[in-house]
C-alpha cells in the first residue's frame, strides 16, 4: 500500500494546490482515480501571521509541530509542508514525530534535473530574505538571485493581499514577468516559485525564465515517495 501522507497546512491555497496535485498525479502512478491516503492539519493562517510579524518564529514552529503530532497521530507516515516561508521555523523544531520532506531538497533536485545553475528566487519578503533556499541551492552546487528591496515588498504584498485570498490581478503577473525578466538579464536560467500560491498566476506559458514550481515539486516528491515499492497498474 501507498505510505500515507501527512500535510502540516498553512494557507488554504497553496495547500488546496499541493493536495489537488497529488490526488489527481496519483492515478498516473496506482491507476485511475488512485492517490494514497492524505491527511492535512492546519491552523489559522492569521495565527501563524501573528507570530509572523512579530518574528516569533519558535512560535510557528510551535504550531507546525502541533499540526505534525496530530497527523502522526491518525497514521501519517512522513510529513510534507506547501509552504516555503515557514519552512524557516524547521530548525527551532528539536524532534518531528515523522520524517520530512523539505521543500527546497525538491526544487533543487529539479532544478539539477533540468541543468539549471543560477536561479531566481520568488517570495514573500521573509522568505526571500531568510536561510530556507540558500543553505540548500548551496549545499547543491546552484547559484541565486533575489528580488531587490522594492520588489519584495510588492510581491510580498501581492501575495499576502490578493492570492493568499484568491484574487488573481493581470498587473500582479505583469509585476512578477518585470521581476523575472530582470533576473534573466542577470544571468538566471531558471526562476523558483518559492511561494506555494504564486504558481496561481505564473508558469512556464507566461514566464520569462522557465519555472520550478515549489507547490507541485513537492507534491510529486511525496507521490513518489509515498508509492516506492508499490508496483505499478
Amino acid at each position: 500500500m501507498p505510505e500515507h501522507i501527512g500535510i502540516v497546512a498553512c494557507s488554504a491555497e497553496g495547500a488546496a494546490l499541493c493536495y489537488r496535485t497529488i490526488c489527481v498525479e496519483g492515478a498516473e502512478l496506482l491507476g485511475p482515480h488512485a492517490h494514497p491516503e492524505v491527511s492535512m492539519h492546519t491552523h489559522s493562517l492569521s495565527t501563524y501571521m501573528k507570530r509572523i510579524y512579530r518574528d516569533d518564529w519558535q512560535g510557528v514552529a510551535e504550531l507546525m509541530l502541533d499540526s505534525a503530532n496530530k497527523l502522526a497521530r491518525i497514521g501519517a507516515r512522513f510529513l510534507i509542508c506547501p509552504d516555503n516561508t515557514i519552512h524557516q521555523a524547521l530548525p527551532h523544531i528539536e524532534r518531528l514525530p515523522l520524517p520530512w520532506l523539505h521543500i527546497a531538497d525538491a526544487v533543487a533536485a529539479r532544478a539539477i534535473e533540468r541543468g539549471f545553475h543560477r536561479l531566481g528566487l520568488l517570495g514573500t519578503r521573509w522568505l526571500v530574505e531568510g536561510d530556507v533556499y540558500p543553505q540548500k541551492l548551496k549545499s547543491y552546487g546552484l547559484d541565486h538571485l533575489c528580488p531587490n528591496a522594492a520588489e519584495r515588498e510588492e510581491i510580498n504584498r501581492i501575495i499576502m493581499e490578493e492570492l493568499v485570498y484568491g484574487i488573481f490581478k493581470p498587473e500582479a503577473v505583469a509585476c512578477h514577468q518585470r521581476v523575472i525578466r530582470r533576473m534573466k538579464d542577470e544571468g538566471c536560467d531558471a526562476v523558483i516559485l518559492g511561494c506555494t500560491e504564486i504558481p496561481l498566476i505564473m508558469n512556464d506559458s507566461n514566464s520569462p525564465l522557465p519555472t520550478l514550481d515549489s507547490t507541485r515539486l513537492l507534491a510529486r516528491a511525496a507521490l513518489r515517495r509515498s508509492v516506492q515499492g508499490v508496483a505499478a497498474p
